[in-house]
């Protein structure tokens, strides 16, 4: 009766707009055989714990040799926004007409059900050759929807509607630092503050109200780059830690008073991978390209932190993507162009545990011991690792345009997007 009832709502819509003529009509056929969205939420970058692990259960071991089942497929348009899911609603970021949009769909069908558009163009000095943005995902906070464009232009959105309620221009009110390749920070919630990036001169970040977008506090002036700050905690207290253009900082996120700082640079200034953070061992991972990696271990020493450098190494460079943590080592791809590798590395050490060819520079997702991988091909996979070896029990191609954004797991749904489309796949 659902499927019944959502093929006949389509058919009613069908004619009037664009969403539906580019809908696949293979999301008509898998309306029959599937039930609802699993419930949860993927609120941010990184989801719920930032940690890029989803909680899903019954994930099937193999696929077809066809890969698995496609739910629906439509359009969409340029930009590398992760995807978010809140009660049965995707919401991204695209360019699509020279215009910036922000974007619900349905999560079953892919139908859009609001569209926010705004005229957002990228800098004078931006890198055009790979894309013209947006880069940086949105927030979900209560029935909120925060956003942040390539030009630095920050919305505040009625996630029901889309309605603006409030904006901010980091780039040209508050006078953050241009980058060649946009804006690509994601923002962050604390307590009841929205927490961003800004690079500005005694505000390189910044904490707003949520409600009407004034500045609670801004802090310190350190050049902001591609990363997106991580709260942990440290000694028992909420400490938030991001990297800047040439360091890596940590923050009282109550007020925004500088911990400490440690230096790390590369000829370009850019650090992008999100740190990672073993609070056992008060160990922080920080990586990125020429730059290498570094094991910094944090103690807290009155109002400060003390930082000491455990290891450092250049053979794991992690460049714009992402890392999980399984146990004591952590799972990422190293290399900044070809040749790339799969590769874990133990957190207590910087030792490289194992590398595997057959992957470009991929994004992945931890879910239920296992690893999904989606490189910049459009190959999925279906890992295993353990700090022995990477073990692929299943490998796939299910995207073509150049693929840069961290899939979003919810129950065995997945979506995924490359510069061209979005699509929902069930791995169950």
């Amino acid at each position: 009766m659902v499927a019944h009832n959502w093929v006949n709502r389509l058919m009613r819509r069908g004619g009037h707009g664009r969403t539906v003529g580019s809908l696949s009509m293979i999301a008509l056929v898998a309306l029959s055989v599937v039930g609802d969205v699993a419930s949860g939420q993927w609120n941010q970058w990184g989801g719920p714990n930032q940690d890029f692990k989803a909680p899903a259960k019954g994930l099937a071991s193999s696929w077809p040799d066809d890969g698995p089942k496609k739910l629906w497929k439509r359009d969409l348009g340029d930009g590398y926004s992760a995807i978010l899911f809140d009660n049965g609603r995707l919401y991204t970021m695209y360019r699509a007409e020279n215009l910036e949009r922000v974007i619900a769909l349905d999560a079953k069908t892919g139908e859009t059900i609001w569209e926010h558009k705004y005229e957002s163009n990228p800098s004078d000095i931006h890198e055009h050759s790979f894309g013209a943005g947006p880069r940086s995902t949105p927030l979900l906070f209560k029935d909120r929807l925060y956003t942040i464009g390539v030009s630095g232009t920050m919305h505040c959105l009625d996630k029901k509607d889309g309605k603006v309620i409030w904006k901010q221009e980091l780039w040209k009110d508050l006078g953050g630092n241009v980058m060649n390749h946009g804006y690509s920070s994601s923002p962050i919630a604390y307590k009841d503050t929205i927490i961003t990036l800004v690079g500005a001169e005694n505000a390189s970040v910044v904490a707003f109200d949520p409600n009407d977008g004034h500045i609670i506090w801004k802090k310190n002036s350190f050049k902001n780059s591609y990363s997106t700050p991580k709260l942990i905690k440290l000694g028992g207290k909420d400490h938030l830690v991001t990297f800047m253009a040439t360091e890596a900082i940590g923050l009282n996120p109550e007020n925004g008073d500088l911990l400490w700082q440690y230096p790390h640079e590369n000829q370009w200034k850019q650090n992008v991978c999100m740190p990672e953070w073993d609070e056992k061992e008060s160990l922080l991972l920080i990586s990125s390209p020429d730059a290498g990696s570094k094991g910094l271990r944090l103690k807290p020493n009155g109002d400060k932190v003390d930082v000491e450098e455990v290891w450092a190494t250049k053979k794991l460079q992690l460049y714009h993507v992402n890392t999980v943590r399984m146990g004591d080592y952590i799972v990422g791809t190293t290399g900044t162009m070809d040749p790339a590798f799969m590769a874990a590395a133990d957190l207590k050490t910087g030792k490289i545990l194992w590398r595997e060819r057959g992957f470009k520079k991929s994004t992945c997702l931890a879910a239920e011991g296992r690893i999904l991988v989606l490189d910049e091909d459009g190959q999925l996979a279906l890992c295993t690792a353990s700090p022995e070896k990477l073990e692929v029990h299943t490998k796939t191609q299910i995207l073509t345009e150049p693929t840069w954004t961290v899939p979003t797991l919810i129950g065995t749904h997945l979506f995924v997007r490359d510069k061209a489309q979005i699509m929902a796949l069930d791995l169950g």
